[in-house]
């Protein structure tokens, strides 16, 4: 090929590039659905935009309300498996423990969980297994962490009592 032809072809393909693009169909664009039955979900969707992802343009979020009802959270779960999500979001056991009976295929984010692997959750810390993922606040391995750091801004402490539900 000469150099004229080489030319030609790279100024032809540039020129077409614009329609060639223009011509391509919208890419399908993801959906992440919350239960959402506790926080307000600003810092989660200023943590999206920070990442470039807009509402209603780049990404969709679809909202289920569980509406304090434990009988909800599970019809909540499906709904969303249903639409379908790519991704469902639950914040606390009730709402995961919903997500887990509705879908063993789309990945669950577990927000605010007590015990992930007592719960059922996880089968370890260290390798959760399934399609579930979080963060825990309260991880029985951090608690004695925890009290270290107690004792160390309050050093006049002598007893500490604790309340925890380990179903929850």
């Amino acid at each position: 090929m000469r150099r004229r032809e080489f030319i030609t072809l790279l100024g032809g393909a540039a020129a077409a590039w614009p329609l060639a693009v223009s011509a391509q169909q919208p890419g399908k664009i993801p959906r992440i659905g919350i239960i959402d039955d506790a926080p307000p979900w600003d810092s989660f969707r200023q943590g999206l935009r920070d990442l470039g992802y807009i509402e209603n343009q780049n990404i969709a979020i679809e909202y289920r309300s569980a509406e304090s009802k434990v009988d909800r959270f599970a019809q909540a779960a499906r709904e969303l498996v249903s639409l379908p999500v790519n991704i469902v979001v639950v914040f606390g056991s009730t709402a995961a423990h919903a997500a887990r009976q509705a879908t063993s295929t789309v990945p669950i984010v577990m927000i605010a969980i007590g015990d992930p692997v007592r719960a059922g959750f996880a089968v370890s810390l260290a390798r959760p297994g399934r399609n579930m993922t979080g963060n825990s606040f309260l991880a029985p391995d951090l608690i004695g962490k925890r009290l270290e750091i107690l004792k160390e801004c309050v050093p006049s402490v002598a007893r500490v009592a604790f309340l925890w539900n380990p179903d929850k």
